[in-house]
């Protein structure tokens, strides 16, 4: 099916949300205690604030930044893209790959609900993007 609705996608999810002031080592093991490559920071009322991926402990450690002292604050990504649970699966495809990133968290009013990832959507959606990007390449 190619017109999941998010919702669907992430039903019963429980994704890996920490706080702001939490350590980038911290957060990389609860990453790999979850198999997770995400983290959604939130506040106390799990309104979204920002989210660190597994590039950006890349980077953390590339910069040479003590991962047990640099809090998620200095080094996720804030205020980033969004979806709704009612929006569809062609939805966030277009706007991962409009942004050029893997995961998208998603927020119902205020507060996170969950996230998808690229690994999340099957086959005939990542085939629905690509014949949509392959035939905006030959229109434009």
């Amino acid at each position: 099916m190619t017109n999941r609705c998010i919702s669907a996608i992430v039903k019963g999810q429980e994704p890996l949300m920490l706080t702001a002031d939490t350590s980038v080592q911290v957060a990389c093991q609860h990453m790999y205690e979850r198999h997770v490559g995400a983290v959604l920071v939130v506040d106390h009322a799990k309104h979204l604030k920002g989210i660190f991926t597994g590039r950006d402990a890349v980077h953390t450690l590339g910069e040479g930044r003590d991962p047990a002292r640099t809090r998620l604050d200095a080094v996720m990504t804030r205020a980033p893209a969004t979806i709704s649970p009612d929006q569809h699966a062609i939805d966030a495809l277009r706007a991962m790959n409009d942004g050029g990133y893997r995961h998208l968290p998603v927020v119902e009013g205020k507060k996170v609900v969950a996230i998808v990832a690229r690994a999340d959507f099957e086959g005939l959606e990542l085939d629905r993007l690509e014949e949509e990007t392959s035939l905006w390449e030959r229109v434009g």
